[in-house]
């Protein structure tokens, strides 16, 4: 299970590094989907959405990569991959493999930690 779990976080941590630096160095060359979908990515583009997205990928995927704060990375990255899926969902569905295979991840990775997250789940709020 443990080596399950470093893969994962490997791939996970990989994919959103590899990807947050693309925002700012332009290595990979994806071609921007038509319609709404291009519309709202130009929009994102123009008005420096990515560039935030961009740290937020690049953060979270570090913390997944090092080892260290995993469950900070992953709260990082979860509303990431939740607009990611959406977006796919409704604008782009051809491209919804990726952003499937990192919300498979992150489920996973969130269950093998899932005791860093019992606190959010608990009905009753034990500060004192």
């Amino acid at each position: 299970m443990k080596i399950a779990i470093l893969i994962a976080r490997f791939l996970l941590g990989l994919m959103f590094v590899v990807f947050g630096l693309n925002v700012y160095l332009n290595f990979i060359h994806m071609a921007a989907p038509t319609g709404d979908g291009g519309a709202l990515l130009g929009l994102m583009f123009q008005h420096g959405w990515f560039t935030f997205f961009g740290v937020l990928y690049i953060v979270g995927g570090t913390l997944l990569l090092i080892g260290r704060f995993v469950p900070i990375g992953l709260v990082l990255l979860g509303p990431i991959i939740v607009v990611i899926l959406l977006f796919h969902i409704t604008f782009y569905p051809a491209g919804i493999g990726p952003g499937l295979f990192a919300a498979v991840l992150e489920v996973f990775l969130i269950w093998a930690c899932r005791a860093h997250f019992e606190a959010l789940f608990a009905p009753e709020l034990n500060v004192l």
